[in-house]
């Protein structure tokens, strides 16, 4: 009787919690600034949904700030995804940044990375900034107090219906 008396006092921690706790975490206005330099361009879409999984929960109560603090700076294969001439390969993405440029996030094309793809200001997207350098401009706003986020995008290999 004792054991079992000991077993259940043991246990009322974890017996009375029967879910998980939401938590708000008292988050002020974001200073972010993305480092896209992606292997292969067709993971820009995956890069994009970091920006989405930090304006989102940002943009509703109890926090409702504006995403005019975040800036997202592109010096990899990603670029092609902003050239005019690649608009209908990559439709979404570039409808995507279009619409986080319409409320307020800056998108920054390294001028070096444009230079070695052969680009020039007419033949990229018109919401896109060409910076001198993209490591420049990461310091730069890591200087200001941003913070540097550089999304891990790895390839999917599971569906999360199978493995949920």
């Amino acid at each position: 009787m004792r054991l079992i008396a000991v077993l259940l006092i043991a246990l009322a921690p974890v017996l009375a919690r029967a879910e998980a706790t939401l938590v708000n975490t008292p988050y002020t206005a974001p200073k972010v600034v993305y480092d896209f330099f992606l292997d292969d361009p067709a993971k820009m879409g995956a890069a994009l949904y970091w920006v989405r999984s930090l304006i989102l929960p940002l943009s509703v109560p109890p926090y409702e700030y504006d995403p005019e603090t975040i800036k997202v700076v592109l010096h990899g294969t990603e670029l092609v995804t902003v050239a005019k001439k690649n608009e209908e390969k990559y439709k979404d993405v570039v409808e995507r940044m279009r619409y986080y440029a319409s409320l307020g996030i800056e998108f920054k094309v390294c001028g070096l990375a444009m230079h070695d793809y052969g680009y020039t200001l007419k033949d990229l997207q018109d919401f896109i900034q060409v910076v001198p350098s993209a490591p420049v401009e990461l310091v730069y706003w890591q200087n200001q107090g941003y913070a540097v986020v550089v999304p891990n995008i790895m390839d999917k290999k599971f569906d999360i219906e199978k493995i949920r």
